[in-house]
Order: structure tokens, then sequence, then C-alpha cells
């Protein structure tokens, strides 16, 4: 691999990302792990995609669920490139995108595409169930009269 990270060093440092910065708050560490010139090929709303939008997005889950973790299912390697597929779990204790608290515990699935060259994160695709949190914490209910779809034959 000519990022001078192997693909097993890329995984550790994924993975340190989502323990330690996502599941523990260490913003020490995110400096340490992210590239000045990152981006977030897929930001989230109120976000700008760069290093200083996820680092926005990071905090913001943090003041929201307090306790926000992940299970890391499975992680893959190829080349540079590490896919993560795993699910947050937390309390929902602060404001989130809108949505006042509500006490409830959450948890929702993500897959995440991060590159790793030289020992820092570069780049991020990634896509969670965000419908599915929304739904546990009240803030997307369907519409009684909404349309029903059914599977054609």
């Amino acid at each position: 691999m000519s990022s001078g990270t192997s693909s097993e060093a890329a995984k550790a440092i994924v993975r340190r990302n989502t323990e330690e910065v996502q599941g523990r708050g260490n913003f020490d560490v995110f400096e340490e792990l992210f590239a000045h010139d990152f981006v977030d090929h897929t930001p989230q709303r109120n976000t700008t995609p760069d290093k200083a939008g996820v680092r926005r997005l990071y905090t913001s889950l943090r003041a929201a669920f307090p306790d926000f973790r992940a299970e890391i299912h499975w992680q893959l390697a190829d080349g540079d490139r590490v896919t993560t597929y795993k699910t947050y779990y937390g309390t929902h204790e602060g404001p989130f995108l809108g949505i006042a608290p509500t006490h409830r515990r959450i948890h929702f699935e993500t897959v995440d595409v991060m590159r790793v060259q030289d020992g820092k994160i570069t780049d991020h695709r990634g896509f969670g169930n965000l419908l599915f949190l929304m739904q546990q914490i009240g803030g997307w209910i369907p519409s009684a009269d909404a349309p029903q779809q059914t599977m054609k034959k």
C-alpha cells in the first residue's frame, strides 16, 4: 500500500476513532487521528464537509447522548480504505436535531468507509439509519393519511 499505513494499522486507527473519540469524547485523540485536510463526502445536517464539521457532529452527538458508544460488528480493509459496520447506542439526554431530550435509550446502525493515509484519517463516506434514530426519539412520525405501499406481484 502506497499510503504508508498497513491495512491492519488503518483498521486500528479507525477503531480508535470509534472507541476513544466517539465513545469517550476524547478530542485530543481526534486531533491526533484526523488529517488537517480531512474531507467528509457525506456530511450531516448543520455540519461542514471538513475536519471542523466532523468534530461538530461528534460534539453534538456526545451532548445529546452522553453515554454514546458503538459496538463494532466487523471491519474490512482494502488498501487504505476501512469499512466498518457498527451499531451506536445511547440515551437521549440533550437536544438533537431540534428534538428535546426524551431520556429514551436509542440504537441505530451505520456503515462507514474511512480512508487512512500516513496514519491519518483523510476521507469519510458513511450511511447511518438516522430515520430509525429519529423514530425512537419522536422526531419522525409517519402521517396517518400517508399512502401505504404494497409490494407488486
